[in-house]
């Protein structure tokens, strides 16, 4: 290799760069090289390149393609003294940055985060979802992240974006100004209440969250039972409705089996039992008027303190309200 082919094998005259999937920026290979001054740099779209002397930024350039001379390289030139007249290559540092959107990464509680309910006080959850960022500052962004790195991927920052998302969420639900229970129902709603929270985070670094989904939440063990048995009394309070439906339902399965309407007996006689236990179960407590179940069967004594108790913890549990439990309260006191 002749003196002048190791020569011209140091010039660029031909700058760019193909984004490659995960990758957020590069430092592009100039070590030992120089820029042909009339070089040419494309930039493609979603993309921007900027150019530093001795770390410190000098032009940025957006999406087209440039010819590189000192008419549009202002800052360089300046900071170079280079008169209008320059014509010899050169050196700098240059990086693209990608601003598409990073979309289908995924967050998580690895640990249950502890937020404070307007009903249930301090809980305890885990919740799940999806998400998507951009690079929107690239200036701040390059500064707080990329630095001297020769590659950057989302891969690298994901343990520290998974870090804002888990901060944003004791956040945002730790002032307990809208209950846990009435975000958990309303998934849309949580999602873009938490995603304000996410975004503020992100925009530190020169990000914008672009897209935030809460997929899955869960709650304590414990106080997901008492919303169950909640929802079970709900279901069935009206147990005179409910002996009706199993005898109604019995009709329909017997017409379907072989025996048809003969084995009805039977099984509407366990419906009506299923109501009447489910009724002595409760204490009593029914649509609080007259019903059409026969008399059941004598049942063990319930003792109206212990029933008390339990009814205390579905009302603070939210499974029931003030009002009911207070009516129960005053039927089980006045059988004392």
């Amino acid at each position: 290799m002749g003196l002048g082919d190791f020569l011209k094998k140091q010039l660029v005259d031909v700058i760019d760069w193909v984004d490659e999937p995960g990758v957020l920026a590069i430092r592009y290979p100039m070590q030992d090289r120089e820029i042909q001054n009339g070089g040419q740099l494309t930039v493609r779209e979603g993309q921007v390149a900027m150019f530093y002397n001795e770390g410190k930024l000098a032009d940025a350039f957006e999406p087209g393609q440039h010819t590189l001379v000192t008419q549009n390289l202002p800052l360089l030139t300046a900071i170079m003294n280079w008169d209008k007249g320059f014509k010899a290559p050169f050196k700098a540092d240059i990086y693209f940055f990608t601003q598409r959107e990073q979309t289908g990464l995924k967050w998580g509680t690895p640990q249950p985060i502890t937020v404070r309910d307007k009903e249930f006080g301090p809980l305890r959850i885990r919740a799940f979802g999806s998400y998507s960022f951009r690079i929107d500052d690239v200036a701040t962004f390059a500064v707080k992240m990329m630095g001297s790195l020769d590659r950057l991927t989302v891969t690298d920052l994901d343990q520290q974006l998974r870090a804002v998302i888990n901060t944003a969420i004791a956040t945002a639900l730790g002032g307990g100004e809208i209950a846990f229970v009435d975000l958990a129902g309303n998934q849309q709603a949580m999602s873009e209440k938490l995603k304000g929270a996410v975004e503020a985070g992100f925009k530190e670094w020169g990000l914008s969250c672009r897209t935030f989904f809460v997929e899955s939440v869960s709650l304590p063990e414990n106080v997901q039972e008492y919303l169950d048995k909640g929802s079970q009394m709900r279901v069935l309070g009206n147990l005179d409705q409910y002996a009706k439906f199993q005898a109604a339902d019995s009709i329909q399965t017997a017409a379907a089996n072989p025996g048809g309407l003969a084995g009805i007996g039977a099984s509407a006689a366990a419906g009506m039992a299923i109501g009447q236990q489910m009724a002595a179960g409760l204490g009593g407590v029914g649509s609080g008027g007259a019903t059409s179940i026969p008399a059941a069967a004598p049942q063990p004594e319930v003792d109206p303190y212990e029933q008390i108790e339990k009814l205390h913890k579905l009302m603070v549990a939210g499974a029931i309200t003030q009002e009911e439990f207070d009516a129960k309260k005053t039927a089980l006191l006045a059988k004392i």
